[in-house]
């Protein structure tokens, strides 16, 4: 019988001594927030949830270890092990970190390492996996992508400026990013052997293992094109706005028997209950064990619009169950039709419906949901990405849904409270048929499909997620990827149509 292997540890390298001078800031650029976090935390978070990734280490500037600190602590990185101080250059952080990576191996004992910027947040999971994959086979990777521009070589002419001298074959270029990923003893070895070299200077760590080390092969890992590095001031803008956009998927439970020892003894309070997607939600959870309350104009009577029937709803689910777990909106009104020959009452009944019902839902819901620790579960439109022309009141408040839900998700946080929205492609309800008519059988999603979504998202652990359920995926459900992959693909298809 052959002996088993143990997989060696690995560890990433998270490097965060940037000053932030090129974006104007005072602060470092990686404690700068984006999409409601330090941009350090989404990089942090990343790792954190990478099954191949085992602890990660922080190699901060100076002066501001404590700040990292504190976000480690309130965003709960259990494994962040380590924050220290960089050095005042790239070379002296490294070395620092490799200094690190050394304590409490036993002598012989080999580690992966991946070094990254702390700065590229949009980092998706499957780099990370391809680079400690390719470090079964390889002792250095590299990530990068292909160059989409024509990159020049030129030579200053005095006062006369630059001219080209170069233009190189463009097939063969790439753009470098980070994870660079390296067996321990390989990058320890290239900086010992570096450091015998008076003029050593690197700005990063595959080209010392290039030059000092030129025996050893350095893998290239495929990147993408969002693992961006934030560095100008128009990043910062980019990148808060792909966050925005960025869509994930929602997990499957494994069984039934999973979806009924989630949901038995559970209450669901369902707005917009009556038909559509809110009574598929209602019939779905009860069947799985659920106390539920279906609550619509049709049949309960309630209008989402009036605060007091909302609370009156809240406190009698509550006071019938002691608890409420999950509390879901799927009322809206959709009116097609020029804005300028909208009238008042129109205008009125949207806003109403579609943006202070959510808003007030929210608000009355919060006591209910920070006791349990559940969830809060809103509805947008495949329009709200760009804003549809002849029913700009429904494209701009589902919008509004977007960015209600990113906030509360940061908001109710420290209170244990999920907030997440769906975002169902175009979607045969009452509602779209109303608007638009009868359409071809088999070009709209079924309720029953968005339904089922739902439920995977109202017992996951996301918060502050888009979930995109699009009607191309076999299972109806965001299968083609997560992150921000599903945000380009899910953009691309919202061509037109509402949910």
């Amino acid at each position: 019988m052959s002996e088993h292997i143990a997989k060696p540890r690995t560890t990433a390298v998270i490097l965060a001594g940037g000053t932030g001078q090129r974006v104007g800031l005072s602060i470092p650029k990686q404690l700068l927030k984006i999409a409601g976090k330090a941009v350090i935390e989404h990089t942090l978070t990343t790792f954190e949830q990478a099954d191949s990734i085992d602890d990660i280490i922080v190699l901060m500037a100076p002066g501001y270890v404590p700040d990292v600190e504190k976000i480690v602590a309130k965003a709960g990185l259990k494994k962040v092990t380590k924050v220290i101080e960089g050095g005042s250059t790239r070379n002296e952080t490294t070395e620092r970190a490799i200094a690190a990576l050394g304590e409490g191996l036993a002598e012989g004992e080999d580690a992966n390492v991946l070094f990254h910027d702390a700065v590229r947040p949009l980092l998706s999971e499957r780099v990370i996996e391809d680079c400690v994959t390719a470090l079964e086979r390889f002792q250095a990777v590299d990530v990068a992508i292909p160059s989409a521009d024509t990159i020049i070589v030129t030579r200053t002419h005095g006062e006369d400026g630059e001219f080209i001298t170069e233009i190189p074959d463009r097939s063969r270029l790439r753009r470098g990013q980070t994870p660079q990923a390296f067996k321990l003893s390989t990058i320890r070895r290239a900086y010992e052997v570096a450091a015998g070299d008076p003029n050593f200077q690197a700005t990063d760590d595959c080209s010392v293992v290039l030059k000092y080390l030129p025996d050893v092969p350095i893998h290239v890992v495929a990147g993408d094109e969002y693992n961006m590095k934030v560095t100008q001031p128009v990043d910062v803008f980019i990148a808060d706005k792909l966050f925005q956009l960025a869509s994930t998927a929602a997990p499957e439970q494994a069984d039934e028997a999973a979806y009924r020892e989630l949901l038995t003894g559970k209450t669901v309070v369902v707005f917009g209950g009556s038909y559509g997607i809110g009574k598929d939600i209602a019939e779905l959870a009860a069947g799985y064990g659920a106390k539920t309350y279906a609550l619509g104009r049709s049949t309960t009577g309630t209008h989402v619009e009036n605060p007091e029937e909302v609370d009156d709803a809240l406190s009698t689910a509550y006071a019938e169950t002691g608890r409420i777990d999950y509390v879901i909106n799927t009322a809206g009104v959709l009116r097609i039709g020029k804005l300028a020959e909208t009238d008042n009452a129109t205008i009125e009944e949207a806003l109403k419906v579609n943006y202070l019902a959510p808003v007030q839902i929210a608000r009355s819901s919060y006591k209910y949901l920070a006791e349990t620790k559940g969830q809060l579960l809103l509805y947008t439109s495949s329009s709200y990405t760009r804003g549809r022309a002849e029913y700009s009141l429904y494209s701009s408040t589902k919008a509004a849904m977007v960015n209600l839900t990113q906030a509360l998700s940061d908001e109710w946080a420290g209170d244990g409270i999920r907030v997440n929205c769906i975002n169902p492609e175009r979607t045969a309800t009452p509602m779209r048929t109303k608007a638009f008519g009868q359409e071809p059988t088999g070009s709209l999603l079924s309720s029953e499909a968005v339904a089922r979504t739902s439920l995977d998202v109202l017992v996951s652990e996301l918060t502050g997620h888009v979930i995109d359920v699009r009607q191309q995926d076999p299972t109806a459900r965001a299968g083609q990827g997560s992150g921000f992959e599903a945000a380009l693909a899910s953009v691309l298809d919202r061509q037109d149509g509402v949910a």
